[in-house]
Order: structure tokens, then sequence, then C-alpha cells
């Protein structure tokens, strides 16, 4: 726990903080994080670079469309400002006990809204404050910060996108004070997530107005920090729908032609998230491996989708196929720099007890701990490396060399085939390296 003293706490009374024991039969232990165990040349820890979600742990109460709020949360005795700082004190705890190195918050998450932006903004100071003078008495920093510009019925229309001037401005001073807020809590990274930028029918859509007021107010963004002196990555979250019926970030594909089109790529890397990978009708493994095809990749909000539902349920990932193949391209990106693995998740709406929160956050730790040796250790063998290799063979000599060194064209591809009767193709043998895959999640 923190040093400093907690008011209202504890409020996971009935949990230690939680260490690595193997074997144990207990679900208050890590079975396979264990964060000083060397993988590699890093520690687990240094490699997972874990962070909980303000939102989902503290503020989610567990409401869906149907059904009213069902989380027992001892700190919601409070309102108002209370609240906020009843949550402060519940989240360093529960900080403390899994010993994670970071977390993230949107700006409501952390304080309520005023009746203004100038009293919401002090009402942001306050609990600024107190998240600052924990901070300084514990091992947990600021992964990154967002604005919720999605919420409030001001935003009704998006918010950079927004048909109207004055959600534009307000959003823009929004993210200001999330940028100062990002700089004084020592944010490694600043997350723009676009709940409302896109439309619902383009029958009354300026489509390029809108992209280029998303573009303006983006480098609008990089302006300012360079001003404050704020130098955290700047991360932009692909989803593809849900809450609008079409999102301008839909994809990592979709993102990378953005913000290369605007000039913005060399300001901006991807936030990816499994759960949205799914939405848009991708893997997670194929947002990663896109983002880090073009260098862009920056951070993982590490969740799950459920395939038979078709909404974002935000599960705690414990799927180790999933893990591994995730864990797969982040190492093979170098790992995250400044990013992490934030669990965007949320426990089931029966799943109402603090406790679970606790058992949620140590299922999807041993998930991406265990993806992470396994991944680990099918690079050090090289056993899709060595595949891909043979596979693409055919460009290392001869006329594959020549189309990949720039030499061949139209004429000289057609005068080598021209009279060639036949092209033999090889298997991909897709089962056997699937039976490889599940060999290593299975032995390692």
């Amino acid at each position: 726990m923190a040093e400093k003293q907690l008011q209202n706490a504890p409020y996971f009374e009935s949990v230690n903080k939680v260490s690595y024991n193997k074997g144990a039969n207990n679900a208050l232990a890590f079975k396979y994080y264990n964060p000083d165990e060397m993988i590699g040349d890093k520690t687990m820890k240094q490699h997972l670079r874990f962070s909980v979600a303000y939102w989902h742990t503290f503020t989610a109460d567990g409401t869906d469309p149907f059904g009213a709020a069902t989380m027992e949360r001892p700190w919601d005795r409070f309102t108002g400002m209370d609240l906020a700082k009843a949550r402060v004190e519940a989240a360093f705890e529960l900080f403390e006990k899994l010993d994670v190195p970071f977390f993230a918050f949107h700006d409501r998450d952390i304080a309520p809204e005023g009746r203004t932006l100038r009293e919401t903004n002090q009402n942001l100071d306050t609990i600024i404050n107190m998240i600052k003078e924990y901070m300084d008495t514990s091992n947990v920093n600021l992964l990154w910060n967002t604005a919720n510009m999605f919420t409030h019925p001001r935003f009704v229309h998006g918010a950079a996108t927004s048909c109207n001037a004055n959600v534009f401005a307000f959003a823009a001073a929004q993210v200001k004070k999330g940028l100062d807020t990002a700089k004084e809590l020592g944010a490694e990274n600043y997350v723009f997530w676009g709940g409302r930028e896109g439309y619902e029918t383009l029958l009354n859509t300026d489509l390029k107005l809108e992209l280029d007021n998303l573009a303006r107010f983006m480098h609008m963004a990089v302006d300012y920090a360079k001003e404050i002196g704020f130098t955290g990555q700047f991360l932009i979250e692909p989803k593809p729908k849900e809450p609008t019926k079409h999102q301008y970030d839909t994809d990592a594909a979709t993102t990378i032609a953005f913000l290369k089109q605007y000039g913005l790529d060399n300001h901006f890397k991807l936030n990816l998230e499994a759960n949205h990978a799914t939405l848009a009708g991708h893997t997670f493994e194929h947002e990663l491996r896109v983002a880090r095809v073009h260098g862009l990749l920056g951070s993982v909000d590490a969740n799950q989708g459920d395939t038979l539902l078709g909404w974002d349920t935000d599960e705690f990932p414990t799927d180790i196929y999933s893990t591994t193949l995730a864990m797969y391209e982040i190492l093979k990106n170098g790992g995250l720099g400044s990013g992490g693995l934030n669990f965007d998740a949320k426990v089931r709406r029966a799943s109402f007890e603090p406790v679970d929160l606790i058992e949620a956050h140590i299922a999807g730790m041993d998930a991406f701990a265990r993806g992470l040796k396994v991944a680990h250790k099918i690079i050090e063998d090289k056993v899709f490396d060595n595949v891909i290799d043979d596979r693409y063979r055919s460009y290392k000599e001869g006329i594959g060399l020549e189309i990949v060194e720039g030499r061949a064209n139209f004429h000289s591809l057609e005068q080598y085939i021209i009279d060639k009767e036949a092209i033999k193709n090889e298997s991909g043998r897709q089962e056997r390296l699937k039976s490889i895959l599940n060999q290593y999640i299975l032995e390692v």
C-alpha cells in the first residue's frame, strides 16, 4: 500500500499484496506472472508494463442497456468530490496490492463536471493534486491520460468533427487541460480516442470538412505539446463503430492512412485494443502486425471480446492463444517503448464484489505472462521466421531478386515467363503451423 495514509480505506481489506506462487491453490496469487523473472534481457515487469484502467475499475457500476447498477463498491457511499477522492484512495490501494507500474484515466473518470469548464477544471485540479501526492509515495506512474469527449450531450455530433464550432472549441480547451495534466503527472503518453468522431449518415455529413477539422485539431495538440514541453508519445486508438455507426479511425490501416495523409505520422503511434480489432473484423495480431510493419505500434489496450456478441464487451484477457500471438508481435516490435499493456477491461456484471477486481487483473496478468514466455521461445527458436524465410525464398535469387531490387519491369517479366509451361506452388501448411503453435503453448 502507498505510504500515504488512506482516510477511508482499506477498500480491499481481505487482500494482501499479491505475489507469485506458481503452485498455490489460491485465486489471489500469480501463477505465471513473476515480475522479476528474466525473459531474454528484460524482466517480465519490464516487458509487460501493466496498467490499470481507472474507468472500468473504479467508476463502472455494472449498468447495461437492460439493467441497473450491480457493483457493490465500498467507495460508492460517497458522492460528488468526496466520491472522487475516495476513488483515488481505492485506486492506489489496488495499484500497490497488484504491484502494477502504471495506470490510465479519462479526465471525467477522476473528477466530476461542474457548471462551466472553469469549474470542471477546478475539480480536476483538486483530484490531480491528490493523485500527485499519492504518486510521490508509491511506485506507480501514469501510462497515459485522455479526454472524455463522448459522454456529455454536447458531443452528440462529435468533438473535433462536430458540425458545431463551439463544440470544437470546447474540445480543444478540454484537451489543452488534458495535456497540462499529462505534463504535471509525468504521463508517458497521451491518447486520443474519438468515441464520437464519425458519422451516422452521409446524408447530412461533410466528410472532407470533418476529416480536415480532425487533422487541424491533432496539429493544434502537437503544437501545444511543444509549447508546454510535454514530450510523451501521442497515441490514437482505432475503433470501427459503437457508439457511432462509422468512426473515422476504423482500424489500424485506416488510421495510418489518415496520419500519413495529414502529415501526422511523425507525431502519433497507435494504441490498439483487442476487442476493437475483432469489431473491425480483424484478429488482434493482424492489427498489431499492420501497425508494427509501419513503425507505428505504440501501446495496447489489453482485453478480449466475446465472439458470440457483436459489441465491445471488454472482457479481461484470458485466451492464451491470443496473448501469445499478441506478445509475438510486441516482441518483434522491440517492445512497446513508452507504451504498455493497459487493462481496458471490466469484470462481468455478475462479478460485483470488490475482490473480483483483483482476481480479474491477476487472470489477465497471468495470461499475458504466459503468452510472453511462449512468444519469446518461438522467436528464440525462429520457428515461424524459418518458415517465412523459406516460403519467400524465390525472391532471394533470379527473377525474384530482380523484382525486389527494382530491376524488373513488365517487359523483362514477360520475357522470363512467356515460354514456361507450368508454375509449381508449395503448400502453406497452415495446419502444421497451428499444431506447432499449440505445442509451444502447451509445453513451454
